[in-house]
């Protein structure tokens, strides 16, 4: 699955566990429970609540009442904070083989690239680090009652 939608997938998931403590006043959902929110296998999301439990944004209870929950206040968790849990790589990739050194164009693209991906990726997280889960929720629930 690509990265784009782990972090789709971990905004659900960090959404639904803020939706879920706040409206229904249970904190802990099951991997199973959210799996079915998402649409895809418990594996997939285990390991995605892994990340973010690693990243300190997620909880887990073992045992009875067993499953997950946010370690952190909905609108104190920005998107940034997701993506930079769940991004393992850069934004954005250079070839994957190394262009021809002798082109004009082979030998200098990575280097005249470099600067317009930083600015890019800056701003993208610039954009990211504006909003939170929380917002993130009121949008949702709002568009729910359309």
């Amino acid at each position: 699955m690509a990265v784009v939608s782990r972090y789709t997938v971990a905004l659900h998931i960090l959404t639904l566990l803020a939706y879920s403590a706040t409206e229904h006043s249970k904190e802990y959902l099951t991997s199973e429970f959210i799996a079915k929110s998402v649409n895809t296998n418990p594996v997939f999301i285990r390991r995605i609540l892994s990340t973010l439990s690693k990243a300190g944004l997620v909880n887990v209870r073992h045992g009875t009442g067993a499953g997950w929950c946010l370690a952190v206040e909905p609108r104190k968790i920005s998107l940034l904070n997701v993506y930079e849990a769940v991004e393992q790589k850069e934004l954005f990739d250079y070839h994957h083989s190394t262009p021809n050194p002798i082109c004009p164009i082979g030998g200098n693209i990575s280097s005249a690239l470099e600067p317009l991906y930083f600015s890019a990726e800056q701003a993208m997280k610039a954009e990211l680090a504006r909003s939170s889960i929380g917002d993130l929720l009121t949008d949702t629930m709002q568009l729910s009652s359309k």
